[in-house]
């Protein structure tokens, strides 16, 4: 990212407003998989939660979040060498690498702090996302059809890795 007031920091939990915005636009919420009020306020509470292990980044501008990019860690030791990441950049700064930064970002954190083997993440068809992960070195590993139905149309899940 270019912008002279761009940033990475680790996230707070007051970031928690900035995500439910972006998470709850409809362009984004779309490739999601909660739908409801509630279970957007649960899923991003989970979400943001991870704050306090430090390993989730927020991008800013000019002080401002503009992404979120965190690693859900593994609570087990048998699968603690991996983690899945979730990612969700402001509609207004996508396209700008600000989610090339955070990806980046999230993969070197993964390996130097938390000692992390390989990273995962799930996304929906369809999803702008996947061309940029596939540029970062993340390479499909299943694929289920028909996961999610929205408005009477079916979306498969895809699930990509990237090894570190």
């Amino acid at each position: 990212m270019n912008h002279p007031g761009f940033d990475l920091r680790y996230t707070y939990v007051t970031d928690l407003p900035y995500l439910k915005e972006w998470v709850e636009t409809p362009e984004t919420l779309h490739f999601f998989p909660m739908q409801e009020e509630k279970e957007i306020v649960d899923a991003l509470q989970c979400w943001i939660g991870f704050s306090r292990y430090s390993c989730s980044l927020t991008a800013v501008i000019d002080g401002v979040p503009c992404g979120i990019g965190t690693l859900f860690l593994m609570p087990y030791r048998k699968l603690s060498h991996h983690c899945q990441i979730k990612m969700v950049v402001d509609p207004k700064w996508r396209k700008q690498g600000v989610g090339s930064s955070l990806l980046k970002n999230l993969k070197h954190l993964a390996k130097t702090q938390f000692r992390q083997e390989l990273v995962h993440i799930e996304v929906f068809e369809g999803n702008p996302i996947i061309d940029l992960l596939k540029k970062y070195d993340f390479h499909e590993f299943a694929r289920q059809e028909k996961f999610v139905k929205e408005d009477g149309k079916y979306y498969a899940r895809i699930l990509l890795e990237s090894y570190l």
